[in-house]
């Protein structure tokens, strides 16, 4: 029998080989994270407080895949200390407890250093969060916690006094492509040795796909890679491969993620068609299933001003109350907050006008070049500006009756382009009365 000297190397080794790729492509140094330029680029306030090696506590508040627990990596590697993950989801008092005992001793022991990372601190209670405190106070640990939630809201004021709060930004889409284009063709830790091939109009599809989500982004790629080593063209992800994969992705890697959209799909189709009965079953059902109930407000603000809009704008109002109430009240009281919300909405009027109209003036913004703005609607601060026609001819509104007056406010390019046409529904039909009035006038 062959004596294996090294079976927790080689267990390692393994354990890394079987990761998902966006764990194994994770950043080894600075050099190669991509992203937050703001944060550690040159002369930045992350990259000044590696080089001085004194780092603080701090927050990382972004979206999804912008790198924050890669930085967190990154930053204890750096200043040579035990990097110590933590889940807010699964961990206690209990285990805060022992983690910083450990810290304790590691550090009188050889002076090592412990970065405490907690993942999702938001979820954290008040007390829990309490207990970081006299350690981080005292420099047993340096804490990094990562949120994707306002920390304003969801951490507590002493620990936010203690801590310095980085913002991570989505990553752009170079930036996401860049991050593609490297597990494509790395042989040690990516898809290199597989040999397969993806033309950049491809990766780019995937990079948009993943909007501003690195690990969305190589999630993708990787069941993309499979789907393609199985098809027509072995080892080529065309777009077709890719559409495919994307359909098939949160079956394949959040097994409780398909379940999660079909029940907010669920929800928010009720509301559309003025259903209550089924909108409160469907509230019931995902508040019974552990969804976060401030998820359901926000989607019940977005519904708001999507599928009611100026049909009844007092939805709006009742949906920012309803996520207060429940920030409030917390469960079960505030759950009620999210009933009263739901019926409200189902009840109400719709119109989606606003959300047709805005989408029709994004579309302009994005297919043509910026158009400069009509000199006659410019400020103009300075004699200069006055000398060269800035606001040269404005009409002021309230000098004429109803304090409405005809004038173009658009660029020449777009001018006689309506983008809200208003519903004759709630409130909607009398705007559609004034607007046809003062569009008759003009």
């Amino acid at each position: 029998m062959t004596l294996d000297l090294f079976p927790q190397e080689r267990s390692s080794k393994q354990a890394k080989k079987a990761a998902p790729l966006a764990d194994r492509m994770r950043p080894r140094n600075l050099e190669e994270f991509v992203g937050q330029a703001h944060l550690v680029g040159e002369g930045k306030v992350l990259r000044v407080a590696l080089a001085q090696g004194d780092i603080p506590s701090l927050i990382l508040w972004g979206p999804p895949g912008t790198g924050k627990t890669s930085l967190a990596m990154l930053i204890a590697g750096h200043v040579q200390a035990a990097f110590v993950p933590f889940s807010a989801v699964t961990s206690g008092i209990k285990e805060i407890k022992e983690v910083i005992a450990e810290a304790d001793r590691r550090l009188r022991g050889s002076g090592q250093r412990t970065v405490l990372f907690v993942d999702e601190i938001h979820r954290f209670n008040k007390a829990q969060q309490d207990a970081f405190l006299p350690h981080v106070e005292r420099g047993t640990i340096t804490l990094v916690g990562a949120t994707t939630e306002n920390p304003s809201f969801e951490v507590i004021a002493p620990l936010l006094s203690r801590a310095k709060v980085l913002v991570l930004q989505p990553l752009s889409e170079p930036e996401v492509g860049a991050i593609l284009t490297c597990a494509l063709s790395d042989t040690e830790r990516g898809l290199g040795r597989a040999g397969v091939q993806a033309a950049p109009d491809v990766l780019g599809a995937i990079a948009r796909w993943a909007n501003g989500d690195a690990r969305t982004a190589l999630n993708l790629l990787e069941l993309a890679a499979r789907l393609a080593a199985a098809g027509s063209e072995p080892g080529v992800i065309t777009l077709a491969v890719v559409q495919e994969a994307a359909q098939h992705k949160s079956l394949l890697y959040d097994k409780a993620g398909e379940e999660h959209f079909n029940l907010i799909s669920a929800l928010h189709k009720s509301l559309r068609g003025s259903d209550p009965d089924a909108a409160l079953y469907w509230l019931a059902r995902m508040l019974a299933s552990g969804e976060d109930p401030l998820y359901i407000a926000r989607r019940l603000v977005r519904f708001a001003s999507e599928d009611i809009g100026n049909a009844d704008p007092r939805a709006l109002t009742l949906a920012v109350a309803a996520k207060d109430a429940y920030h409030f009240l917390g469960s079960p009281e505030g759950e009620l907050a999210l009933a009263q919300c739901v019926t409200y909405m189902a009840t109400a009027s719709k119109s989606n006008a606003v959300y047709v109209a805005f989408g029709a003036a994004q579309s302009d913004v994005a297919s043509a070049p910026a158009e400069p703005v009509p000199l006659h609607i410019r400020n103009a601060p300075t004699a200069l500006m006055k000398e060269i026609g800035y606001a040269e001819g404005y009409k002021y509104a309230h000098d004429y009756e109803d304090a409405h007056v005809e004038q173009d406010y658009l660029p020449e390019r777009l001018r006689g382009r309506v983008y809200y046409r208003p519903t004759d529904r709630g409130l909607e039909a009398e705007i559609k009365k004034r607007l046809a009035a003062w569009r008759k006038k003009g």
